[in-house]
C-alpha cells in the first residue's frame, strides 16, 4: 500500500503545480511560482494568489470530498455502484444554491450561494435521518436519499420553469453545470471547515466498513454499531458533499468512479480505500480541471461536463462489469 500512496500523493502534487502553472496567459513556470510565493504585489502575484491558488486548492478539496464520500457510500452499502448523491444531499444543495440565484439573495450577498446550498445540504440531512428512522436498514436509507433527490429536483425544475428572469435561469444552469472558475480563497475559507470535519468522520468509519464486508450480523458481533457508523456516514457525507456543492456546483461521478479504478490496488478492502480515494478524486479532479482550461481555452467549459463526458462511459462499462459477474 505504501507504494499506491507515494503514487497517489506524487500525482496528487504534480497536477497541483500543473493547476497553478497553467492558464491563459502565457508565463513560465518559475515566474509563475516565484510570483506566488514572493510576489511583489503586481498583476501576476494577484492572479496567482487569488485566482489560480484558489482553484487549485478547491479542485483538491472538493476532488478529496467526493472520492472519500463515494467510497464510504460504497463500503456501508456493500455495492460498488453507490455514489454520494445516491442520498440527496447534493440535489439538495443544489436547490439551495438555486434558490439564492433565482431570490437575488446570490446578488445582495457575497456569501449568499455558498451559505444557501450548505443549508439545503442540512435540510436534506435532517430528512434523511427522520425518514430512515434511528434503526433503518441501508435499503430504507438509499429509498429516503432517491426520495428526497427527486423532490429536490422536482423543485430546481419548479424554479427553473417559473424564473420570469431569463438572465437568472441562464446564471442557475450555468452554475449547475459545475466549476471552479472565479472561485476565491474566500470561497476556500467557507468549505474548509465542512470539508475538514467530514473528513474526520469518514475517515474514522474504516474498522467499521472492514467488518461490514462479512455481513451486519458479523459486524454487529465483532461490536459494531451499526445505527452510530450510519449515522456518522451520513453526516459525515453531507457535511463534504454539502460544502463540495456549495463552492462548485453539481459535479458527478467522481465518487464513483475514484473508488472503481482503486478498489482492486487495495485489495477491496474498505478502510483502506478510502483514503485512496481521496487521493484520486483529488488527482482526478485537478487533471478534468486542467483538461477544461486546454481544450477549449476560449469558451467556458465547465468541470461537470468535463466530468460527465468522462464519468459516463465508465459507469457503463462498471454496469456491464457487474452485469457479468451476476450472470
Amino acid at each position: 500500500m505504501r507504494g499506491l500512496a507515494i503514487i497517489l500523493i506524487t500525482a496528487t502534487v504534480c497536477l497541483f503545480i500543473l493547476s497553478l502553472v497553467i492558464g491563459p496567459a502565457s508565463v513560465g513556470v518559475g515566474d509563475s511560482l516565484s510570483a506566488l510565493f514572493a510576489g511583489d504585489g503586481g498583476p501576476l502575484t494577484l492572479v496567482m494568489r487569488e485566482i489560480r491558488l484558489p482553484r487549485a486548492l478547491l479542485a483538491v478539496m472538493v476532488g478529496g470530498s467526493l472520492g472519500l464520500s463515494g467510497a464510504a457510500m460504497q463500503g456501508y452499502l456493500r455495492n460498488p455502484l453507490a455514489e454520494p448523491g445516491l442520498i440527496g444531499v447534493s440535489s439538495s444543495a443544489a436547490l439551495g444554491a438555486v434558490l439564492a440565484l433565482q431570490t437575488g439573495l446570490a446578488a445582495q450577498f457575497a456569501l449568499g450561494l455558498p451559505l444557501s446550498a450548505l443549508a439545503g445540504a442540512l435540510i436534506a440531512v435532517f430528512l434523511i435521518l427522520f425518514l430512515a428512522g434511528p434503526r433503518g436498514s441501508s435499503m430504507t436509507l438509499i429509498l429516503a436519499g432517491i426520495a428526497i433527490s427527486a423532490l429536490a429536483g422536482a423543485f430546481t425544475s419548479l424554479v427553473l420553469n417559473l424564473s420570469p428572469n431569463p438572465f437568472a435561469a441562464n446564471e442557475i444552469i450555468f452554475w449547475m453545470l459545475g466549476s471552479l472558475t472565479d472561485r476565491s480563497m474566500i470561497h476556500v475559507a467557507i468549505a474548509l471547515p465542512f470539508m475538514a470535519v467530514g473528513w474526520a468522520m469518514l475517515l474514522t468509519l474504516g474498522r467499521g466498513l472492514d467488518a461490514l464486508t462479512l455481513g451486519e450480523d458479523a459486524a454487529q458481533a465483532a461490536g459494531i454499531n451499526l445505527s452510530r457508523l450510519r449515522l456518522v456516514l451520513i453526516l459525515g457525507v453531507a457535511s463534504a458533499v454539502g460544502a463540495a456543492t456549495a463552492v462548485a456546483g453539481t459535479i458527478g461521478f467522481v465518487g464513483l468512479v475514484a473508488p472503481h479504478l482503486l478498489r482492486r490496488l487495495v485489495g477491496a478492502r474498505p478502510s483502506t480505500l478510502l483514503w485512496a480515494s481521496a487521493l484520486g478524486g483529488a488527482a482526478m479532479v485537478l487533471a478534468a480541471d486542467i483538461a477544461v482550461r486546454l481544450i477549449l481555452p476560449d469558451r467556458d467549459l465547465k468541470l461537470g461536463v468535463v466530468m460527465a463526458i468522462l464519468g459516463a462511459p465508465l459507469f457503463l462499462h462498471l454496469i456491464y462489469k457487474t452485469r457479468r459477474e451476476i450472470s
